[in-house]
């Protein structure tokens, strides 16, 4: 069994065919599927989404590059959109320096209380990071969430080794996605040999980031075997070893994700 974690299958690229990508990827073993939103108006989406699919569950939150026109009373409406059964993290949340969408000030407000939010909901956060590492573990060196049980998840991680330690060290989890398998991705590798097993996650962030076989084409949730089969690779484990490990791992960190009539948890 495979998790996808952090995958955007409410997204327009997959309208034409969403059931036929769904099909496909039990057929590769992924059983259960986190689609986090990006904005307000992608909250809606994703939770219907998260309704009409059993094996889909969602996360609510607003991704940084969307912060722009902040308001504090956004937080009172991701609340709402959060008390449902189906949502299982906020986020898709963060900082991102690389794309210049929203002035630093105002993403930091936003992660910060989207933090906040997390916290009294007692829900996990999924956290985007881009060229922001030192920044992020800052904030959330600050937040009420540091060395809680299940404070969150650093999504499709791409930072050097000591931003890792340093989330390790306050109890999240790192998410691993396709770029693990690009022919030039050494360091990552080498990042993903050293982290230890139970705090690894298996995401695709489809449609982006389609692994090296895939390279170039839509990414989808079948795909996350790719990233299993090679972080089984850099630790000397199968396959089948990493998805229970990894599916134990998201069920933790997560909440159980059980469907009904599905097999037991691992």
């Amino acid at each position: 069994m495979l998790i996808d974690t952090h995958c955007h299958l409410d997204f327009e690229r997959f309208d034409s065919d969403r059931d036929e990508v769904l099909s496909r990827a039990k057929e590769a073993g992924v059983r259960r599927i986190i689609v986090p939103a990006v904005d307000l108006q992608n909250c809606a989406n994703v939770l219907a989404l998260a309704s009409s699919y059993g094996e889909v569950f969602a996360a609510m939150g607003i991704h940084p590059n969307s912060t722009a026109a902040w308001e504090d009373s956004w937080i009172d409406q991701v609340q709402r959109f959060a008390d449902h059964s189906k949502v299982v993290a906020v986020g898709e949340i963060g900082i991102d320096y690389y794309w210049d969408d929203s002035p630093k000030e105002i993403q930091h407000t936003a992660f910060s209380a989207q933090l906040d939010l997390a916290a009294d909901l007692g829900l996990p956060v999924i956290i985007h990071n881009r060229d922001a590492g030192e920044d992020v573990i800052r904030l959330l060196a600050e937040s009420r969430l540091a060395g809680g049980e299940r404070p969150g998840v650093l999504h499709s991680f791409s930072a050097e080794w000591p931003i890792a330690e340093a989330a390790l060290e306050m109890g999240f989890y790192i998410g691993i996605t396709g770029p693990v398998t690009f022919k030039k991705a050494d360091d990552l590798r080498d990042v993903v040999a050293r982290l230890p097993l139970n705090r690894i996650l298996v995401e695709t962030d489809a449609p982006f980031l389609a692994p090296q076989p895939r390279r170039g084409k839509r990414n989808e949730p079948a795909y996350v075997a790719y990233v299993a089969e090679k972080i089984a690779e850099l630790h000397g484990l199968s396959r089948e070893e990493i998805g229970k490990i990894t599916t134990a791992n998201a069920q933790r960190l997560f909440g159980t994700l059980q469907l009904d009539g599905d097999e037991p948890d691992v």
